[in-house]
């Protein structure tokens, strides 16, 4: 399987599988659980930049985002940092979602899919 390309792989997942042109990255979350929304969304964000940069791609390639909220009353901090991060004319499909994270601290988790450049 030469065409299928995997970053980061671990026991339990890759942070990202590359096929036929398509990126997938897993879900990512703040490494600092002491951060605010902002704080977590603007770090998540970062991430996901530097993954899809790894893989080829940017964030005017996202085809779709999928935002999962351990709390819905942070949707607005979310998205102060989400409208200041996409491209203008570039904004993505996407969903957002209340979820039960994994870890307590977890206040976001965002998975994204993209085209390689």
């Amino acid at each position: 399987m030469s065409d299928l390309q995997r970053l980061h792989p671990g026991a339990r997942y890759s942070e990202a599988t590359i096929f036929n042109g398509t990126i997938y990255l897993a879900g990512q979350v703040a490494n600092d659980g002491s951060l605010d929304i902002q704080g977590q969304t603007a770090e998540v964000l970062t991430m996901i930049d530097n993954l899809l940069a790894e893989a080829g791609s940017d964030k005017s390639r996202i085809l779709m985002a999928q935002i999962f909220l351990a709390d819905l009353a942070d949707y607005d901090g979310m998205n102060k940092v989400w409208d200041a991060w996409v491209p203008a004319g570039a904004a993505p499909p996407r969903a957002t979602v209340k979820a039960a994270l994994a870890r307590p601290e977890w206040r976001i988790e965002i998975v994204i899919t993209a085209a390689q450049l």
